[in-house]
């Protein structure tokens, strides 16, 4: 397979950081920033979020659950050291991990695995798999039969694999803002998933008890 062309990346972290090797080997044009507000304001056209967590882990968590919460969902990759790799987790919310030693052409395939999934729309959590083009809803490549809330509550799960969601959260960004009902329709709504997803998948929606759930992607 060839390579990217030209993506564009934006790197939040410490301005002053080295850049790693691979990246200033590779072809793609990268806009660092040490602020969040000011990445998440120029994310227009940016095809990869790289999230620099060799010296501020909890600054860099902090940054990948907050990217990884909005509407126009960009690919996130944390960049990683020796001391700070043990504490990176799939709760974060990110999508792949580099270390900064990697050569140029692991660089180039975890960036075009990435770059790829988000052309095709697809939202991949483990063995589910969400089309928002062919608007499918997949568990191990079979296809599910949903209504339209259900598609959008499991794409808003298959999403944010490994966080915990609370019902209002569910509420307020699957049914809207000017919902009229409870947070007792999301219950409702989670047992009909999990009774599609059969009797072997269903246990991937964890029940966070009084808060809400959880798509654990693997079990």
């Amino acid at each position: 397979m060839g390579g990217i062309r030209m993506a564009r990346l934006s790197l939040l972290g410490p301005l002053d950081a080295s850049l790693p090797q691979a990246f200033e080997l590779l072809p793609h044009r990268i806009t660092r920033y040490d602020d969040l507000a000011e990445c998440l304001s120029h994310l227009e056209g940016v095809d990869i979020v790289l999230v620099d967590c060799r010296d501020e882990p909890v600054k860099a968590r902090d940054a990948c659950l907050r990217l990884s919460c909005l509407e126009r969902r960009v690919p996130i990759l944390v960049l990683a050291g020796p001391d700070t790799v043990s504490v990176i987790s799939p709760e974060w919310g990110m999508d792949d991990f580099l270390y900064d030693t990697a050569t140029p052409g692991e660089a180039e395939t975890r960036l075009r695995c990435l770059v790829t999934v988000q052309m095709t729309n697809q939202l991949v959590a483990g063995p589910f798999t969400v089309d928002e083009d062919n608007y499918t809803a997949m568990v191990e490549g079979k296809n599910l039969d949903l209504t339209y809330t259900e598609f959008e509550l499991f794409k808003y799960l298959v999403g944010h694999p490994g966080r915990v969601l609370t019902r209002t959260i569910l509420l307020s960004d699957v049914w809207g803002y000017d919902y009229l009902g409870g947070t007792r329709t999301v219950d409702v709504h989670i047992r009909r998933l999990r009774a599609k997803l059969g009797p072997e998948y269903e246990g991937h929606i964890q029940t966070v008890r009084s808060v809400g759930y959880r798509l654990q992607a693997e079990r």
